[in-house]
């Protein structure tokens, strides 16, 4: 996880502006929020800027670290994306890229005057390195997403602040606050159940019986999901199971998910952006994990070090007010999208987990928040 080459770049003064290159999935995004406030703790009156993805940005909206976000299509027209990239062109003083892709690389090559990003150490990513004044090897397998997103900052002589901070604007904030006002201030729990790909998915019945219980602890059930139609309806099914369960899927915008959350005295999602943002603000979070790999995936528990990785590969564990269940089987975690190695097939290790498994995780995580308060 270090630098090979040169040693830290050097400023004579802080950058007036700098770009970050974060185009991945909203759980990237998140995962890339400990950079931005590295960065504004260390230069303030530097501008920060954001490069993601279209539809990726919610999360980070409110961020006070951020002047501007700036998105491109995932799959640009080629006549839009060259003219996207002209206004790019040497705009900032510095760019970091925390993908070691091509795209990524290649927009902070083109944004920054000074440029520096991660790269896979291979023979193919060589010419990458001629784009970048430092480069820092990327660990796909033994470093937190986290930890080598901060790992960047070393070649820029900024020391790292391991704050993953999920944000909202005053907006998102009056959409949570009407649409939990059928809860008239009861408190509640909340439960993420549908991942973005199937290979992540646990079970309807698991969380209808998780739900349940929540209920009989004498918590509300809130349920969050996204607006596609499969999605709603499969939160839906669920939410009619539950007594008293109120479904926002497809209703809340991210940020309005995150204030959600913010209220909430307890959460349990798959492996998913939203399981992220909760173990982030410091509630009782329950992780249900199948192929993943923990150490590079879990999520970031809320005041963990930065000096070590939260998880370990194999195993159901706990940290802080987080619990991450793993699912059973010798192949745990292979890594591959599900058992049919494609994103819509599904995992043995999840669809056979057990309800009390996730259920006994999530008492824990409500008992070990109560005595750290």
């Amino acid at each position: 996880m270090t630098s090979p080459g040169p040693s830290a770049l050097t400023f004579a003064r802080a950058p007036r502006s700098v770009l970050v290159v974060v185009t991945r999935r909203i759980g990237d995004v998140l995962l890339a929020t400990p950079v931005l406030s590295s960065i504004k703790a260390h230069w303030p009156d530097t501008l920060v800027d954001v490069l993601a993805f279209a539809g990726t940005e919610g999360l980070l909206e409110g961020h006070p670290a951020i002047r501007r976000i700036l998105t491109v299509p995932e799959r640009p027209a080629l006549r839009g994306h060259l003219r996207f990239a002209r206004g790019l062109l040497r705009r900032y003083d510095l760019a970091l890229s925390l993908v070691p892709g091509d795209r990524p690389t290649l927009y902070a090559w083109i944004a920054g005057r000074r440029r520096v990003g991660l790269l896979v150490a291979d023979r193919k990513s060589r010419w990458k390195r001629r784009l970048l004044d430092r480069w820092v090897a990327f660990d796909n397998e033994n470093t937190h997403t986290v930890r080598m997103h901060l790992a960047l900052l070393a070649a820029i002589g900024v020391p790292a602040v391991a704050t993953v901070r999920p944000s909202w604007t005053a907006e998102d904030e009056a959409l949570a606050e009407r649409l939990l006002a059928p809860l008239d201030e009861a408190p509640y729990a909340v439960l993420h159940p549908h991942p973005k790909f199937r290979y992540k998915m646990w079970t309807e019945q698991g969380w209808v019986e998780v739900g349940r219980w929540i209920t009989a602890q004498g918590l509300r059930v809130v349920l969050t999901g996204g607006p596609g139609a499969d999605e709603r309806e499969y939160v839906g099914r669920i939410a009619a199971e539950i007594p008293g369960a109120i479904d926002l899927a497809g209703r809340l915008s991210l940020g309005a998910v995150a204030a959600v959350l913010a209220r909430a005295k307890a959460y349990a999602g798959p492996d998913t952006a939203v399981t992220h943002a909760a173990a982030a603000l410091g509630i009782p979070t329950v992780a249900v994990f199948g192929p993943s790999n923990p150490v590079k995936w879990g999520p970031w528990p809320a005041g963990h070090p930065v000096a070590e990785n939260p998880w370990q590969r194999v195993g159901s564990q706990a940290r802080a007010h987080v619990r991450l269940v793993q699912g059973a089987g010798a192949c745990v975690p292979c890594g591959f999208e599900g058992c049919g190695r494609h994103v819509e097939s599904t995992s043995d290790c999840l669809t056979g987990m057990t309800p009390e498994r996730v259920i006994t995780a999530l008492q824990e995580a409500i008992a070990e928040r109560r005595t750290t308060r």
